[in-house]
């Protein structure tokens, strides 16, 4: 039987990515970009947060998305040997979930078939599990397939970190911490200020609210309180792929240490500062050595 509070459980998409790295920046229409680099590796929001929690040392549960054809060697091989229990993912006899990544040194395009998965019949994805959220010491928590596993985090009094939902929604009322990107807030709250969104978001919540900025870093703060800033720290980025989901996974590993929000936030932005200094993430997820640095030098 498992021991309470013994590790991290992550809930979300879990699937493989196929990265291509350009050496040039990303070209216009009927041109020519040169790639330099190619991989298929473990990606996903979950996946890919899982994978610099592992580097960390953190324990880690994995729950979500469905093994495929494609995939299952690609993730069960690279979590073999890390600080991840893969056990809760089911295989399915299918082509599997993977997505195509296209990336220069400041953008990245994303290309997929998430129309197709989410119309079947049969979902490509199993419920979050009641026992890994009742023995885990916090949870990550993907908002893509439901409220399922924010449910199950209330009913045990367990602290998650969410990413990307609205304002209005039931994850992010409950969120211990919710990390919301700046693609997020463009796409769905254009007619909104950021000032006027963070009001939104922190007066819904008990929780942490974070808004990521990219390279203008971090705006954050609870209910009732001005916003904060932490500024990005200053790397050589060679791939933006997986910066957000390695915040995350900064935010997740400060909820698990019980860090203050300053804290907490700092220590995020520099993983997601370590992360996008190589690539790709999978092979080179951010270490001790790299965010310490960061850490000791400043934004």
């Amino acid at each position: 039987m498992e021991s309470e509070n013994s590790y991290i459980y992550m809930y979300g998409q879990v699937m493989s990515t196929y990265a291509f790295l350009l050496s040039t920046d990303f070209p216009a229409p009927d041109g020519y970009g040169e790639i330099s680099e190619k991989n298929h590796l473990v990606g996903g929001e979950t996946g890919t947060a899982a994978a610099v929690l592992c580097s960390l040392g953190a324990p880690v549960k994995l729950g979500g998305t469905h093994l495929g054809n494609v995939n299952k060697d690609v993730i069960s091989d690279y979590f073999a040997d890390k600080t991840a229990d893969i056990s809760e993912l089911v295989y399915e006899d299918f082509e599997g979930i993977a997505d195509y990544v296209i990336i220069d040194k400041n953008t990245r395009t994303c290309f997929g078939e998430w129309s197709k998965h989410f119309s079947r019949e049969k979902p490509f994805y199993e419920p979050p599990n009641e026992q890994s959220v009742r023995y885990a010491s916090c949870v990550g928590a993907d908002p893509y397939f439901g409220d399922g596993i924010a449910r199950l985090c209330v009913k045990y009094s367990k602290p998650y970190v969410t990413i990307d939902c609205p304002y209005d929604s039931y994850i992010h009322k409950h969120c211990a911490v919710n990390c919301i990107s700046h693609q997020h807030l463009d796409s769905y709250y254009a007619d909104k200020s950021y000032d006027e969104l963070f009001k939104l978001y922190t007066d819904s919540t008990d929780g942490l609210v974070i808004f990521t900025l990219g390279e203008k870093g971090a705006m954050y703060g609870r209910k009732g309180d001005d916003p904060k800033f932490c500024g990005a720290f200053k790397v050589n980025a060679v791939s933006t792929l997986g910066a957000g989901d390695s915040f995350k996974a900064g935010a997740i590993y400060g909820l698990y240490r019980k860090m203050d929000d300053d804290s907490l936030v700092r220590f995020a932005c520099a993983v997601a500062a370590a992360a996008v200094s190589k690539f790709p993430i999978a092979l080179y997820p951010p270490e001790w050595e790299d965010i310490n640095t960061l850490l000791g030098r400043g934004t």
